[in-house]
Protein backbone atom coordinates (compact mmCIF):
# COMPACT_ATOMS: atom_id res chain seq x y z
CA UNK A 1 0.00 0.00 0.00
CA UNK A 2 2.89 2.15 0.89
CA UNK A 3 3.75 1.80 -2.65
CA UNK A 4 0.77 2.59 -3.96
CA UNK A 5 0.66 6.08 -1.93
CA UNK A 6 3.78 6.99 -2.78
CA UNK A 7 3.00 6.78 -6.49
CA UNK A 8 -0.72 8.36 -6.14
CA UNK A 9 1.68 11.69 -4.55
CA UNK A 10 4.30 11.46 -7.63
CA UNK A 11 1.54 11.23 -10.44
CA UNK A 12 -0.60 13.74 -8.55
CA UNK A 13 2.55 16.17 -8.67
CA UNK A 14 3.71 15.54 -12.15
CA UNK A 15 -0.37 16.49 -13.13
CA UNK A 16 0.03 19.38 -11.13
CA UNK A 17 3.15 20.50 -13.08
CA UNK A 18 1.53 19.95 -16.15
CA UNK A 19 -1.55 22.37 -15.00
CA UNK A 20 0.83 24.64 -14.17
CA UNK A 21 2.50 24.61 -17.61
CA UNK A 22 -0.99 24.74 -19.06
CA UNK A 23 -1.29 28.14 -17.40
CA UNK A 24 1.18 29.86 -19.13
CA UNK A 25 -1.08 31.99 -21.76
CA UNK A 26 -3.56 32.58 -18.93
CA UNK A 27 -3.56 36.72 -17.74
CA UNK A 28 -3.01 35.54 -14.27
CA UNK A 29 -0.84 32.62 -14.85
CA UNK A 30 1.72 33.84 -11.88
CA UNK A 31 -0.70 33.62 -9.67
CA UNK A 32 -1.98 29.68 -10.93
CA UNK A 33 1.71 28.92 -11.07
CA UNK A 34 1.83 29.47 -7.18
CA UNK A 35 -1.66 27.59 -6.62
CA UNK A 36 -1.04 24.40 -8.42
CA UNK A 37 2.94 24.66 -7.56
CA UNK A 38 2.24 24.43 -3.82
CA UNK A 39 0.01 21.86 -4.64
CA UNK A 40 2.63 19.42 -6.58
CA UNK A 41 5.03 20.18 -4.06
CA UNK A 42 2.76 19.35 -1.58
CA UNK A 43 2.28 15.87 -3.33
CA UNK A 44 6.04 15.55 -3.60
CA UNK A 45 6.15 15.79 0.27
CA UNK A 46 3.26 12.95 0.53
CA UNK A 47 5.09 10.95 -1.89
CA UNK A 48 8.21 11.15 0.41
CA UNK A 49 6.48 10.73 3.71
CA UNK A 50 6.73 13.95 5.05
CA UNK A 51 3.35 15.91 4.61
CA UNK A 52 1.60 15.94 8.33
CA UNK A 53 -1.47 15.47 8.56
CA UNK A 54 -2.26 19.23 9.83
CA UNK A 55 -0.60 21.15 7.04
CA UNK A 56 -2.27 18.15 4.14
CA UNK A 57 -6.01 19.52 5.81
CA UNK A 58 -5.30 23.14 5.77
CA UNK A 59 -4.40 23.16 2.33
CA UNK A 60 -7.55 20.41 1.56
CA UNK A 61 -9.50 23.36 2.81
CA UNK A 62 -7.69 26.09 1.75
CA UNK A 63 -8.50 24.54 -2.02
CA UNK A 64 -12.17 24.13 -0.65
CA UNK A 65 -12.52 27.56 -0.22
CA UNK A 66 -11.22 28.52 -3.56
CA UNK A 67 -13.38 26.33 -4.87
CA UNK A 68 -16.09 27.85 -3.46
CA UNK A 69 -14.91 31.37 -4.13
CA UNK A 70 -14.27 31.14 -8.20
CA UNK A 71 -17.45 29.23 -8.74
CA UNK A 72 -19.40 30.80 -10.99
CA UNK A 73 -23.37 32.47 -10.66
CA UNK A 74 -24.38 30.14 -13.16
CA UNK A 75 -22.59 26.78 -14.27
CA UNK A 76 -22.44 26.45 -18.11
CA UNK A 77 -20.25 23.45 -18.24
CA UNK A 78 -16.84 23.35 -19.80
CA UNK A 79 -17.02 24.08 -23.46
CA UNK A 80 -16.06 26.95 -24.99
CA UNK A 81 -18.92 28.60 -26.81
CA UNK A 82 -21.81 26.72 -25.16
CA UNK A 83 -22.60 30.26 -22.64
CA UNK A 84 -20.59 33.13 -21.10
CA UNK A 85 -17.28 32.62 -21.28
CA UNK A 86 -16.18 33.95 -18.01
CA UNK A 87 -19.09 31.76 -16.45
CA UNK A 88 -17.15 28.23 -18.40
CA UNK A 89 -13.59 30.19 -17.54
CA UNK A 90 -14.57 30.31 -13.72
CA UNK A 91 -16.40 26.95 -13.80
CA UNK A 92 -13.44 25.35 -15.16
CA UNK A 93 -10.71 27.16 -12.48
CA UNK A 94 -13.56 25.96 -9.62
CA UNK A 95 -13.62 22.50 -10.53
CA UNK A 96 -9.85 22.13 -10.83
CA UNK A 97 -9.20 23.38 -7.61
CA UNK A 98 -12.12 21.25 -6.10
CA UNK A 99 -9.90 18.43 -7.45
CA UNK A 100 -6.95 19.29 -5.74
CA UNK A 101 -9.29 19.80 -2.30
CA UNK A 102 -10.19 16.27 -2.98
CA UNK A 103 -6.27 14.77 -3.51
CA UNK A 104 -5.48 16.31 -0.38
CA UNK A 105 -8.32 15.09 1.64
CA UNK A 106 -7.19 11.32 0.29
CA UNK A 107 -3.53 12.49 1.72
CA UNK A 108 -5.04 13.69 4.57
CA UNK A 109 -7.10 10.67 4.88
CA UNK A 110 -4.39 8.37 4.50
CA UNK A 111 -2.02 10.07 6.82
CA UNK A 112 -4.33 9.99 9.85
CA UNK A 113 -4.75 6.34 9.41
CA UNK A 114 -1.30 5.56 9.27
CA UNK A 115 -0.56 7.54 12.36
CA UNK A 116 -3.54 5.63 13.99
CA UNK A 117 -2.03 2.37 12.58
CA UNK A 118 1.20 3.43 14.25
CA UNK A 119 -0.35 3.89 17.72
CA UNK A 120 -1.93 0.71 17.85
CA UNK A 121 0.91 -1.42 16.63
Amino acid sequence: MKKLFKALGLIFAGLFIWAAYLQYNDPDAFLWYIIYGLAALGSLFFAYGKLGFVPSFVLCLAYLVATAFLWPDKFEGFTIGEGDIVNIERGREACGMLIVAMVFLVYSLRIRYRKDRERTN
